[in-house]
């Protein structure tokens, strides 16, 4: 790291408690904020309001001081420390705005994919079955087209509202080959979603049960009871194979037959249930994912010849 727990920060947080709408907690334990509960130590802004965005994100401008964005945390890794400063969005969000159907729905980004899956259940909403049990926010699953075997959420997607790094906001409206498979192709670095328009494709009954049904699935099939952020790699997909057919290598099933369910790194192991998850038995770190992600790697390029690429995002802090 380049410098230690946000010095740079530190020298303009009296400006920043100055910005309406935030709360900051300095030299902050993240773990919490990590669906794989990582050692995670940083300083942490809590934005209330999109006016607090851009009034943050006009200042770090200003002092050339980059950030760090956290959802759930749920489909990243956290540094043991971070230099720069640990941004979360808590959006205001009436939850009776889904009391009832609405042709389009204007959602904060920082609203939950598990209340929008409840909505769906409760109304039988045709295609949003396709984020069953993804543990995200709406922001967080959109700039990874977040998914599932049953579609993605780019998909539903109409229109977003970015904010700059110079804390201006944009619109965008979504067109063919915004999205592509487990990420996004408009986002530049440092925008952040803060408002997305989703839509559906009417309503089904059969919806209701069909999301319960992927959700009892996933229970059976995957640890979501366990300390993991998710799935560790892409499935691998050859287009230059297309012509022939699609060539696809499903990266769980091909760490299965490696015989790597159940290799452990100190307190991490490669989940015994679904060999595309990494389990923290205890105080695993940063370091410790990334060795085991390298070690998985090349024995999976050794073994089949294919360079699988990380789902899961790691920090350049």
């Amino acid at each position: 790291m380049v410098e230690k727990l946000g010095t740079g920060f530190l020298k303009i947080i009296n400006d920043i408690k100055k910005i309406s709408g935030l709360e900051i907690f300095e030299n902050q334990d993240l773990k919490k904020f990590s669906t794989m509960r990582l050692e995670s130590k940083g300083n942490l802004v809590v934005v209330k309001t999109i006016k607090a965005l851009s009034d943050l994100l006009k200042l770090l401008n200003k002092e050339n001081q980059k950030f760090h964005i956290l959802g759930w945390g749920a489909n990243q890794l956290l540094a043991k420390e971070f230099s720069v400063p640990v941004i979360k969005l808590e959006f205001d969000f009436d939850k009776s705005y889904l009391s009832q159907v609405r042709d389009e729905y204007i959602l904060p980004a920082s609203v939950s994919i598990p209340v929008l899956s409840s909505h769906a259940t409760k109304f039988g909403l045709k295609g949003w079955e396709v984020f069953t049990g993804v543990p995200a926010s709406l922001g967080g699953a959109i700039f990874m087209n977040a998914g599932t075997n049953l579609g993605e959420i780019g998909d539903l997607v109409k229109l977003v509202k970015i904010m700059t790094n110079s804390g201006d906001i944009i619109e965008r409206v979504i067109q063919k080959g915004d999205f592509s498979y487990r990420k996004n192709n408009f986002l530049k670095e440092n925008e952040i979603i803060v408002e997305a328009t989703l839509v559906h494709h009417g309503v089904d009954e059969s919806i209701k049960n069909k999301i319960k049904d992927y959700l009892a699935l996933r229970n059976k099939t995957q640890p979501l009871k366990e300390f993991t952020c998710g799935c560790i790699f892409k499935n691998y997909y050859d287009e230059s194979k297309t012509k022939l057919g699609m060539k696809t290598c499903r990266a769980g099933q091909a760490i299965d037959i490696i015989g790597l369910k159940g290799f452990q790194i100190n307190s991490l192991r490669v989940s015994p249930k679904h060999a595309n998850f990494m389990e923290n038995l205890g105080d695993s770190n940063i370091e410790d994912v990334s060795k085991m992600i390298n070690k998985v790697k090349k024995v999976l390029n050794w073994q089949f010849g294919v360079d699988f690429e990380t789902e899961v995002k790691i920090p350049k802090d």
